[in-house]
């Protein structure tokens, strides 16, 4: 058996994610805002001229399969470093050998450091650094985790960061029907029927993740025997067995979509958190986009709940925050904290009402100009020109005096209206009236 042989029984005894790893990037499906014709990435690795950079993204969005086409296509020696268990000394080992392959043959090298995030910051980031700033070494990076938390600063200022998406609806069902097609290294090899709606709990259950949709299909149809016409038929009851998943109707760019994301919002407005947590849960579970979510909660915090809990926009914030650290599963809880906390919360609109209201007035008023009191002063001439007389609030008592600040043409406009809820009934501002006693 020769070696040609060897790997590709190997190959063929891997799962069919890894076996329809594109090998090119025109076989390269989703992603297409850095690797599409004519974008950066793509020309960089066409020309075999790249420089370092970090790939971030959810799993299963192609970075390795990138890392991987690059490999193919680059004249360097290429080295796969496993982040989790490579060690300084081990490291300095690969750049050692990279820079005698520079100095002597002229080649260039690049590590690809899979995972790169689990590379501590101190020794191993810092030897990582020097040879990258020395032209020694080309850094891939790939990670699941915010780059900006878990790579030094001095390592992210020579490396350009290239975000990956969440494979959509579309790129996944290609990926279904190209693995079904295609004999040599997909299912192409039985006869397969996949029902629609067992495709659409595939593309749910993935959470953009291609390897885990994939695995699943394979599983799908290796268990499922032929029928009397020869075909194995993928039912959605199939479908959910296999992945162990139940099937719940949510298409994120459908009519459902807006459904349940509207359900939501107007159930932490309603101050619902039970029915908040159903839907929050249920948009999870069909593979909504998390940050699409938690902007949201922080729109809401604002919108429905605004003066009355001050408190509630960096609640959110911090639920944006815990996101982008911890990434999912972990996550969730942090966001579930959110939503219960907003929708326990006192409700005021005051502010989106206030700020709808002054850029009404912009659309539809003349808006007159700035009182000569306001205007800057801080120039020579600006006394001879009138621009005096104002009033510096604090040297007077409260630190407040009555003087005009609206443009003559909107003089008594009043956007702000304090609600009688939470913390703004207790805001006590100078000229504004005090709805919650009329």
């Amino acid at each position: 058996m020769d070696l040609f042989s060897s790997s590709r029984m190997n190959l063929q005894a891997a799962p069919l994610a890894e076996r329809m790893r594109p090998r090119s990037l025109d076989d390269f499906i989703g992603q297409e805002h850095i690797v599409g014709q004519g974008k950066l990435l793509r020309r960089a690795i066409e020309a075999d001229k790249l420089g370092s950079i970090i790939l971030y993204g959810p799993p299963g969005t192609g970075k390795t399969t990138l890392a991987t086409i690059i490999s193919k296509m680059t004249k360097a020696s290429f080295v796969k470093i496993n982040a989790v268990s490579a060690g300084v000394s081990e490291i300095r080992t690969e750049i050692k050998k990279a820079g005698e392959n520079l100095k002597f043959y002229g080649n260039k090298t690049i590590f690809f450091i899979d995972e790169i995030h689990s590379l501590k910051k101190g020794a191993q980031q810092d030897c990582l650094l020097e040879a990258v700033e020395k032209g020694e070494v080309t850094l891939i990076g790939a990670t699941t985790q915010n780059p900006y938390f878990e790579l030094n600063g001095a390592l992210l200022s020579r490396s350009r960061i290239f975000q990956l998406n969440e494979l959509t609806a579309d790129d996944l069902s290609r990926l279904i029907e190209r693995a079904l097609q295609d004999e040599a290294n997909g299912l192409g090899m039985y006869k397969v029927r996949v029902l629609e709606a067992a495709v659409q709990h595939f593309i749910q259950i993935s959470g953009g993740d291609a390897r885990n949709m994939l695995n699943a299909l394979e599983l799908a149809v290796l268990s499922t025997p032929p029928a009397e016409d020869g075909y194995r038929q993928i039912t959605l009851e199939v479908a959910e067995d296999s992945t162990q998943q139940r099937y719940i109707r949510y298409d994120k760019s459908g009519d459902n979509h807006y459904d349940v994301i509207s359900a939501f919002i107007k159930s932490i407005r309603g101050s619902d958190p039970d029915a908040a947590l159903h839907y929050y849960a249920r948009m999870t579970a069909a593979g909504e986009n998390q940050r699409f979510i938690v902007r949201r909660l922080i729109v809401h915090a604002s919108e429905d709940i605004g003066m009355a809990d001050p408190q509630a926009m960096l609640v959110a914030h911090a639920a944006w925050n815990a996101l982008e650290t911890l990434g999912m599963p972990e996550a969730r809880i942090p966001i579930a904290q959110c939503i219960i906390y907003l929708a326990s919360a006192p409700k005021s609109n005051s502010v989106i009402c206030a700020v709808d209201e002054a850029f009404a007035d912009i659309k539809k008023k003349p808006v007159g100009q700035v009182p000569l009191h306001l205007r800057d002063t801080h120039y020579r001439g600006a006394e001879s020109l009138g621009h005096t007389g104002y009033k510096y609030p604090h040297n007077y008592p409260g630190h407040h005096v009555e003087q005009q600040y609206l443009p003559d043409a909107l003089e008594g406009a009043n956007y702000y209206k304090p609600s009688d809820q939470g913390k703004e009934k207790l805001l006590k501002i100078p000229g504004t009236r005090d709805m919650s006693k009329e």
